[in-house]
């Protein structure tokens, strides 16, 4: 595949605490005043909101940009439009851009949403024919046919997003940078901008999206570079990438490697998924049959032993158990393997407790580390809310019952 989009070792250096220069004549009050001020060293604080990131994007891919406030996307998306300069490193674009960065960004608010449409289209390197032909579409869609000749300084920040969403979308860049424009706007925007944006996808447009609607992200992109304090922490498949950016940010990124007693009588010692790659031995991509394994040390004989499993979602939701009593086990290493033919998840991170007593003594209760990644295809029903809990495969169809006349 092409790439459109090849970024090499991009950094930017922000300075924070200075001041602005107050001009010539506040410096010569102030020297006045306090002539050994001029040797005082000014506040030259200074952090790296990108620093040495390198990435590229394929022609027709929708990448996904995740990771906390302050991690670094606005920043690179920034440097991509061409709207801030990288303080080392470089980036090539190969096609006609449309950014969408933040609200009215590139509209002039004395112009009314017509001139700035048609502005934001030659910016975009679009002839006055093409926009013109776009130009009752792009209206429709951001249901402003009465306020199109309302200069923009008078929209509300709605109005100003439904405007700027539809000018960048319907203009056909052959490259879209959107940062965080469907979080603004009501519900049934959002929903329509899904669809644009889907549609753009489908069209094999180059899009690379920053939101923090995990969801939406999932829907939309084929690829997700998660960015942490100015770095790529992960680059992969949407699921996967998404799933573990869930489960470091609902552990608070606690370490793998908890040390626990290793004086009791068991312990629960590891647990993989069999068959799972080896660099991700936690991480569940199939909807088919799967094998667990759960690795338990016996220090001690186990004479009349009980155990038991739980398996918990995101908000701890109980979503299946099971108990199993009169084990004997002697000392020992052994492994619990349970096999499911099929464990129909939402994606996401899940945690598995498992428990040992020996008749009322408790031995070891686990919650296992690292969580279950969940990183399978969404194929419940598209709008979140109607999704469920279970991603269980299905096949519809339609039975028609022909009445036989008589």
């Amino acid at each position: 595949m092409t790439a459109v989009i090849h970024a090499e070792s991009l950094s930017k250096r922000y300075h924070r605490g200075l001041h602005a220069d107050p001009g010539l004549r506040h410096a010569l009050e102030k020297f006045v005043r306090s002539p050994l001020s001029v040797f005082r060293r000014k506040n030259d604080e200074t952090f790296w909101a990108l620093k040495d990131v390198s990435l590229e994007v394929n022609e027709g891919e929708v990448l996904g940009l995740i990771g906390r406030n302050g991690a670094g996307k606005t920043t690179l998306l920034k440097i991509l439009s061409r709207i801030t300069r990288p303080t080392s490193g470089w980036a090539e674009i190969h096609g006609r851009v449309g950014s969408l960065l933040e609200v009215g960004t590139g509209f002039h608010p004395e112009l009314t949403g017509r001139e700035n449409t048609f502005l934001s289209g030659a910016i975009l390197g679009m002839s006055r024919r093409e926009i013109t032909q776009k130009f009752d579409e792009i209206v429709a869609f951001a249901e402003l046919e009465k306020f199109i000749d309302t200069p923009v300084k008078h929209y509300s920040s709605g109005m100003y997003v439904r405007l700027a969403f539809a000018v960048a979308a319907h203009l056909e860049p052959e490259i879209l940078l959107v940062d965080e424009v469907l979080a603004v706007g009501d519900i049934n925007f959002q929903k329509k901008c899904l669809g644009k944006m889907g549609d753009v996808a489908r069209a094999g447009r180059t899009v690379v999206l920053v939101s923090h609607q995990l969801n939406q992200i999932r829907r939309l992109s084929h690829r997700v570079v998660w960015i942490d304090a100015g770095a790529i922490r992960r680059d992969g498949p949407t699921q996967e990438v998404v799933a573990a950016y869930e489960s470091a940010m609902t552990s608070g990124d606690r370490s793998d490697g908890l040390a626990r007693s290793t004086a009791a009588k068991a312990q629960f010692l590891r647990w993989e998924i069999v068959g799972a790659p080896a660099d991700q031995p936690n991480m569940l991509s199939t909807l088919g049959s799967v094998t667990l394994k759960f690795a338990v040390r016996i220090n001690q004989p186990v004479r009349m032993g009980h155990h038991g499993i739980a398996l918990y979602n995101n908000d701890r939701q109980l979503m299946w158990g099971y108990a199993t009593d009169n084990l004997q086990l002697p000392a020992g290493e052994h492994d619990f393997s349970y096999t499911f033919p099929m464990l129909p998840l939402r994606p996401g991170p899940y945690t598995w407790l498992v428990t040992l007593y020996d008749e009322a003594e408790l031995l070891d209760s686990w919650d296992c580390v690292p969580e279950m990644v969940v990183a399978t295809e969404p194929v419940a029903h598209k709008m979140d809310e109607w999704a469920g809990l279970l991603n269980i495969p299905s096949n519809f169809s339609v039975l028609s019952k022909v009445e036989r006349s008589t």
